[in-house]
């Protein structure tokens, strides 16, 4: 048995790519553990902010440190209203300057289909794998998260900013260009955003192993249950998905304190 709590899984970006489960004590070499039975028994809780045992709010936060740590701040889903580059402070002005004055990449990702977002360029293959996308291609880099959300906000008026998660884990993606939606991209930026267009045009590509297809989906939480078990069959995004079609998506339970039983 391992005893952890949920945090979101470590990725490496291979064929296929590969996952990990840290636990502190314990790592879980999850590509492994593929066809074996999986059974999650949830026994407490602790806010990935205060490590506090205080129930789960959102996000792997208590209700008070979502509403108060500089993690949660409402920049985070919305880089638009990043303003540490104005030197105000939204929560913790010396937090928010470390996340949001370095260099941002705003790509475009084809996950269900394809979709525009926004990530820090050190985490781009990290963020890409997150939202199980099968390519992935930049468009701009810029200095700021404030201006990586203004031009998302731009893009977002034609491409999607959200990935239809069902079709995403039983592979329903629409067969498009990613290479041509580039293009369409980088015209709807126009001159605002020259200046820092990406001339390498590459498109990364990621493989997720599965024993088994799906064709539908049911969610399972620990906010609504206790203990979950199914035989492991695939891993996408983050994602485990079940023989019986259940899916746990492991980053919407962090911060809970799970036992992991494997046999």
């Amino acid at each position: 048995m391992f005893s952890g709590v949920f945090k979101k899984m470590i990725s490496i970006h291979d064929d296929p790519v590969r996952y990990i489960l840290d636990f502190d004590d314990d790592l879980l070499f999850l590509n492994q553990l593929i066809g074996k039975n999986f059974k999650i028994h949830k026994t407490g809780y602790c806010c990935l902010s205060c490590q506090e045992n205080i129930e789960i709010f959102a996000n792997g936060f208590c209700k008070k440190c979502f509403f108060e740590s500089p993690m949660s701040g409402d920049w985070v889903m919305k880089p638009e209203l990043s303003k540490a580059h104005l030197n105000i402070q939204d929560r913790d002005l010396e937090y928010e300057k470390k996340i949001q004055l370095q260099d941002h990449i705003v790509y475009l990702s084809k996950t269900s289909g394809v979709k525009v977002g926004v990530t820090r360029s050190n985490n781009k293959t990290t963020r890409w794998i997150d939202q199980g996308a099968i390519e992935a291609i930049e468009l701009i880099e810029v200095p700021n998260r404030y201006l990586a959300g203004i031009a998302e906000v731009k893009l977002k008026n034609v491409f999607s900013d959200k990935t239809n998660w069902r079709k995403m884990l039983t592979n329903d993606i629409e067969d498009l260009n990613i290479i041509n939606n580039r293009e369409d991209a980088l015209n709807i930026l126009g001159s605002e955003f020259k200046e820092y267009f990406k001339t390498n045009s590459k498109v990364f590509k990621f493989n997720y192993y599965r024993k088994n297809q799906i064709n539908s989906v049911k969610s399972a939480s620990l906010k609504k249950t206790d203990t979950i078990e199914g035989r492991l069959i695939g891993i996408k995004g983050q994602y485990l998905i079940f023989e019986d079609s259940t899916v746990f998506n492991v980053r919407s339970n962090e911060g809970y304190k799970v036992d992991i039983t494997i046999n």
